[in-house]
């Protein structure tokens, strides 16, 4: 018998966790047996998560920047790659806080349960606002100040501080790049090596998912049972799509102003990839597909896409960024946290960031969420809101983030003269010879 797919086994916990916990509150025993010994492998499977946040970071964005090879790729083809990467994932994140700012999915939640939540997670309430009193004394040069740590393992013992370990790996990868090759070689195998590890981590963490999301979607059913939470996700789903949809929308339009190629060409060319990402989750997973397609049928010469959708499938997660500028100001409605314009640049920075260190395979955008909460003084315990819908809406994500990187393949081919005609093959003959 075929074993069921990861993302169906997680819905399928999902709904075993709102089944489970709407028959335990017909006992009076119920609710409190299933926080005692329900609730805890949910924030355990959290904790997991937690627990990888700084070696995925340092793993996944020094191999990406090591991987530019020269700094003289920089000047011209990398500059473009990486600008441009940064643009749009920037507007992903504007385009997220502008529809969750609109529709206020988090807003729903009714006093009654805001204040249970708020009840739950008063530890976390307490030390956010210890750190918003702490930011309001520090001065205006304060946040760029800590972006450099005067110690990066005292930086990489606390996930708030995940900016300056962000930092210190940018850094480190570009000191790799300037010295001697045979030099950086046994540190860049290393490093490959160590990812290779984080990666398979997240393998196994997510094969807990299911166990994982059954706990905590049964803790949140018996602890805030009423109905207008499941009302909110359902518009915090529509906010995060709608972003997406819109996001596409977006590279539909720079790809036809700045290339001149039509919309159904570059969705037709596409969409096979797309596919794929959508049931894997995994950009890394789809990447020889997208690099078939933007090759072969989109146009863009091997020397473009070689070097480009590599670092996108490493960087550009403009999708996973979308949902965390989205998901963290969900979280803070939910709370009922009211986010100043300050702290929503900060979460357009930090996702932005973040976004570049997401590995690119399931569940990793879970992980890199976890330090847009920290950095904005957002309870970590809200994860437990939203993790009910996150694989679904992972899947779309990571369509996203797959079609970003082929836009930006184009607009770059485009720009360095590298852009012509599609030299059209059959995708199944090439996936076969692939194998």
């Amino acid at each position: 018998m075929r074993k069921l797919e990861l993302h169906w086994q997680i819905i399928l916990g999902m709904l075993g966790g709102v089944l489970f916990a709407l028959a335990m509150v017909q006992f009076d025993w119920g609710p409190k047996m299933v926080s005692d010994w329900i609730k805890p492998f949910g924030n355990i499977f959290i904790n997991s998560l937690k627990l990888i946040a700084v070696p995925l970071i340092l793993a996944s964005l020094i191999k990406g920047v090591s991987d530019l090879k020269d700094i003289s790729k920089l000047s011209k083809m990398g500059g473009r790659t990486i600008g441009i990467y940064l643009i749009t994932t920037v507007l992903a994140v504007s385009i997220g806080l502008a529809i969750v700012n609109i529709i206020k999915p988090g807003s729903s939640i009714s006093e009654e349960t805001r204040n249970e939540l708020v009840e739950n997670y008063k530890g976390d309430a307490d030390s956010t606002i210890s750190q918003a009193n702490e930011q309001k004394e520090s001065g205006p040069l304060q946040a760029l100040e800590d972006l450099v740590p005067s110690n990066i393992f005292n930086a990489a013992s606390d996930n708030g501080n995940m900016l300056q370990v962000i930092f210190f790996a940018i850094f480190f990868g570009i000191g790799l790049i300037l010295i001697p090759a045979e030099q950086a070689d046994p540190v860049k195998k290393f490093f490959d090596g160590f990812n290779e590890v984080i990666l398979k981590l997240i393998d196994l963490i997510m094969l807990t998912a299911p166990y994982g999301v059954f706990a905590l979607l049964a803790a949140l059913v018996v602890e805030s049972p009423s109905l207008d939470l499941f009302k909110a996700l359902g518009w915090y789903s529509i906010s995060v799509l709608l972003g997406l949809l819109l996001m596409i929308g977006v590279y539909i339009l720079l790809v036809w102003v700045f290339t001149k190629r039509r919309p159904s060409f570059f969705i037709n060319g596409i969409s096979p990839a797309q596919l794929l990402a959508f049931s894997t989750s995994s950009s890394a997973a789809t990447l020889p597909v997208t690099m078939e397609r933007v090759e072969e049928h989109l146009g863009v010469e091997e020397e473009v896409a070689s070097f480009v959708l590599p670092i996108g499938a490493t960087i550009n997660m403009d999708g996973t960024s979308l949902y965390q500028a989205v998901a963290a100001v969900f979280i803070a409605q939910a709370f009922g946290m009211d986010l100043s314009l300050g702290a929503q640049l900060g979460i357009i920075v930090t996702a932005t960031l973040a976004s570049i260190g997401s590995a690119a395979v399931p569940g990793a955008g879970m992980v890199m969420l976890v330090i847009v909460l920290a950095q904005a003084g957002i309870p970590e315990a809200g994860l437990a809101l939203i993790f009910a819908v996150d694989r679904p809406l992972d899947m779309c994500r990571t369509v996203v983030n797959v079609t970003g990187d082929a836009a930006v393949s184009m607009m770059v081919a485009k720009s360095v003269d590298k852009l012509g005609e599609p030299k059209v093959k059959e995708w199944g003959d090439h996936y076969k010879s692939s194998k």
